[in-house]
């Protein structure tokens, strides 16, 4: 029996400081259902992931956003940390693939402080989002709503706010990527 994500490639987008748990879980429960899944990265080589400020593990990193073609997957996952996404929305290629994925319609996952790159992109404007509380000015600034829920879908995008939300974020994540 297939499963139901055969045939369907994820970008994880993610640097050094990346939550090490918001890029595992959400990767493991992809592979599982069948997907293939990438870690793209605003450098080559590997990034180090964090259990909140302690360094946890190194990840090797598949492609640099350079090397990469939003028409090369079918999905986009921004896991949190807080320097990851700061990092990543100071990178103009970063901003610009995330921006591309909201564009063309594709789902986009964002937990944790990886909203920080949807603000940035400039995709957050008449749409309702959850994030980590601190981020709620940054997106009500940017022209969205921050609502406090586990995990919030709207017009592609799939949202939560902590590490504590993985179970219903990787849940709708592996539902909508099913059905698109």
């Amino acid at each position: 029996m297939a499963e139901p994500l055969d045939g369907k490639t994820v970008a994880m987008l993610a640097t050094d400081g990346v939550e090490q748990i918001e890029l595992t879980r959400p990767w493991e429960e992809l592979a599982a259902a069948g997907a293939s899944v990438e870690l793209i990265s605003i450098k080559s080589g590997s990034i180090d992931g964090y259990n909140h400020l302690e360094k946890a593990d190194s990840f090797k990193v598949d492609k640099t956003v350079s090397e990469v073609a939003v028409e090369d997957f079918d999905a986009l996952v921004l896991p949190g940390g807080v320097a990851n996404p700061d990092a990543l929305r100071l990178d103009k290629e970063a901003v610009a693939m995330a921006a591309r994925f909201v564009k063309d319609g594709k789902p986009v996952a964002a937990i944790c402080h990886g909203a920080w790159l949807l603000v940035e992109a400039d995709v957050v404007r008449g749409k309702s989002l959850t994030a980590f509380p601190s981020l709620q000015t940054d997106i009500n600034n940017a022209g969205g709503r921050w609502v406090d829920e586990i995990v919030h879908y709207e017009d592609g995008l799939i949202t939560s706010r902590k590490p504590d939300d993985l179970d219903a974020f990787c849940g709708k994540l592996v539902e909508v990527l099913a059905l698109s």
